[in-house]
């Protein structure tokens, strides 16, 4: 029956208005019929003149009325109580024309059918048009997912109403663990409590359920993606609470689950007057500028209104992205604000100097380094360059300029680190360590001296080489996972968080502090992987589920990958005004011996002597102990560029031999 009404909802607006009228029409003369055979009890004198022409005329002004109030340009499929509203101001309109017309064309119609009329009318129409609308929403379209919310608060209903509208969706049910609100109704919709959910996917043919519940903070996320992870249902979220407020993103725009969901990791709030010490109305500089990290500093910076933000970057694509980038948001939160974007190496001690000076730099926060480990593995020379002597040239140019602090951005690689990228940025500690003891004295006798501190952290999730873009394309394409090895775990946390951390450290530091950020509890990365194929509603293929969709394989470490992280050398660790920075008491080398390294290390770095450079790097506290051979791919390819030429001088010395 309803497939055969087809034809109507595809006619054009104007022949379905045609209808519209013809219906009404058809509506009046019934409401009226029916209210005089309710007051006479029977339908003899109906055909009189008097009463057939005030019949027609009420028809007439009804039309009219309801055209006038826009019944008849509605959308019946987006009814709303606009237009119930119209269809009791027509009827009333339509009931007093009755006896408008029974008076002057002296119609025998009692005085008491007008207000029969008028329920009978608003029932024909009404009930008509919630009918169709009713039947159009209920309609199922080719192609759409049954779908179940979670969280049926305000956001879930307003989720509800606009996937209604949508050919793609329907929702089924709602899911809630309030007690109070399981087995009610809402909108037409069921509640039920998330102990149904099985019974629903397999009843409904769930595949996607849908989270509305922006207002919850992350731990509470977690727990609910926890209960929902066993089902086989994709999993997808309404954004961010504040944009849908703001107009960023609408209720309707569902997205994947974000990872940070997944760690159930709440923010804490920054402490204000932290965050702007070091920032506002002074002039800053980034280096590292367009990084990952360096980009989010630059972000929070500007938040907090500094006269000047210098963006500091080797790449000339990575400046120009992150100066455009804020020169639209600087118009927003910051116009006063100038922007100095700037191209230059930090090995490059003049240029350094002389940018700090130019503007009389306040503060540096230096992230400009090379962090990815098989990279650096790689290309040893160039890391050691950048990350050791980048970081001390620029530490050095800030002295000279009367830098007032300096923070440089550390990782957790830095503790006892088994690669080069890690004894790297524990030399560059060592670095800043020594210097603040000599500013330590300046500061004795109260001269002008640079504050040094170094915050260390952890993977940042969205950084550049982070595993969490590969895992999702790698799902988006159905390929199997990698990951380098079932037990390897990592500390995780949000860009936002890191950088918010990082100011916020930097205002607190003394002179040659370590802080330490508290990144909660490790993740396993292959529970990670795990969750993110379930989040999409697909199961992990392995021996015990051969049947499954997405395949983790393990393809073993990586050159100087470890299986687990550290943040601290030692256990003299102390707290600090923020819950989650903590301050660590590490040896270090006086200055005097560092400069000696420093000495020795360039040279053995202009020599491409990685022996020598290796060596270097394990004599001096770092702590580096090394799990693989050089892997410098240049000089491997010297090294078999010169076995194969002695070994080729041994065959030609060998066919000599043989000859005489």
């Amino acid at each position: 029956m309803i497939k055969k009404l087809d034809f109507i909802w595809t006619l054009p607006r104007f022949h379905k208005r045609l209808i519209s009228l013809l219906v009404d029409s058809a509506f009046v003369c019934v409401a009226f019929a029916l209210a005089y055979w309710s007051r006479i009890g029977e339908f003899a004198t109906l055909n009189q003149p008097p009463i057939l022409g005030a019949l027609l005329g009420t028809t007439v002004i009804t039309l009219l009325a309801n055209s006038r109030l826009g019944l008849y340009r509605a959308v019946l499929r987006y009814l709303t109580f606009h237009a119930f509203t119209a269809i009791l101001i027509g009827g009333a309109v339509s009931a007093l024309s009755i006896t408008i017309f029974a008076y002057f064309l002296n119609a025998s119609i009692p005085r008491t059918v007008p207000l029969i009329y008028f329920p009978y009318l608003v029932m024909l129409c009404g009930g008509s048009r919630l009918l169709i609308r009713a039947i159009l929403v209920q309609t199922p379209n080719k192609g759409y997912d049954p779908v179940l919310v979670f969280g049926a608060g305000s956001t879930g209903r307003q989720l509800a109403l606009a996937l209604r509208q949508a050919s793609c969706y329907r929702v089924k049910g709602f899911i809630d663990h309030d007690n109070s609100l399981v087995n009610t109704i809402i909108q037409g919709i069921p509640v039920y409590h998330v102990d149904k959910m099985n019974a629903l996917i397999k009843q409904h043919q769930i595949e996607k359920v849908l989270l509305a519940i922006p207002r919850a903070s992350r731990s509470e996320r977690k727990q609910v993606i926890e209960k929902l992870m066993p089902y086989p249902v994709e999993v997808l979220t309404v954004p961010d609470f504040d944009d849908i407020v703001t107009g960023k993103a609408s209720v309707s725009e569902l997205q994947d689950v974000a990872v940070d969901d997944l760690l159930g990791r709440d923010v804490v709030e920054p402490d204000a007057m932290l965050m702007g010490a070091n920032i506002t109305d002074k002039v800053v500089m980034v280096t590292g500028a367009g990084g990952s990290i360096g980009s989010e500093l630059c972000r929070q910076i500007l938040k907090l209104k500094p006269t000047t933000l210098i963006l500091f970057d080797v790449s000339e694509f990575a400046v120009y992205q992150i100066d455009k980038e804020l020169t639209a948001l600087k118009e927003k939160l910051a116009p006063k604000l100038t922007l100095v974007p700037l191209i230059g190496s930090v090995q490059r001690i003049n240029r350094l100097a002389s940018t700090m000076k130019a503007f009389s730099v306040d503060t540096v926060y230096h992230a400009a380094a090379y962090k990815h480990v098989p990279l650096v593995e790689y290309n040893v020379v160039e890391g050691v360059r950048n990350n050791v002597f980048g970081t001390f040239c620029c530490a050095k140019a800030a002295i000279e300029s009367g830098v007032s602090s300096f923070v440089l951005i550390s990782t957790d690689k830095a503790v006892r680190p088994t690669n080069v990228m890690g004894a790297t940025k524990r030399m560059a500690e060592l670095g800043l360590q020594a210097l603040a003891q000599q500013e330590a004295n300046k500061a004795a006798r109260r001269e002008e001296h640079t504050r040094f501190c170094m915050v260390r952290f952890g993977n940042v999730l969205g950084s550049s080489g982070s595993v969490i873009p590969v895992f999702k394309k790698q799902i988006m394409e159905n390929q199997p996972i990698t990951v380098t090895h079932p037990d390897i775990i990592r500390y995780f946390m949000t860009i936002p968080e890191a950088a918010q951390l990082v100011i916020q450290a930097g205002a607190m530091g003394k002179g040659g502090d370590v802080f330490v950020l508290d990144m909660g509890e490790p993740v396993k990365i292959v529970d990670l992987a795990e969750n993110l194929i379930r989040l999409s509603g697909l199961e992990v293929k392995s021996a015990d589920n051969p049947g499954g969709d997405i395949e983790i394989q393990f393809t073993g470490l990586r050159p100087g990958e470890k299986l687990f992280e550290e943040l601290l050398i030692g256990d003299n660790v102390e707290g600090t005004r923020h819950e989650r920075i903590m301050t660590a008491k590490e040896r270090f080398l006086p200055l005097s011996e560092y400069t000696d390294t420093m000495e020795k290390l360039d040279q053995a770095c202009h020599r491409f002597d990685h022996e020598t450079i290796r060596q270097l790097l394990i004599d001096a506290p770092t702590d580096f102990s090394p799990t693989d051979g050089i892997g410098d791919l240049v000089w491997n390819a010297r090294q078999k560029q010169q076995a194969d030429t002695i070994k080729a001088n041994a065959n030609v010395v060998s066919l000599k031999e043989q000859t005489l």
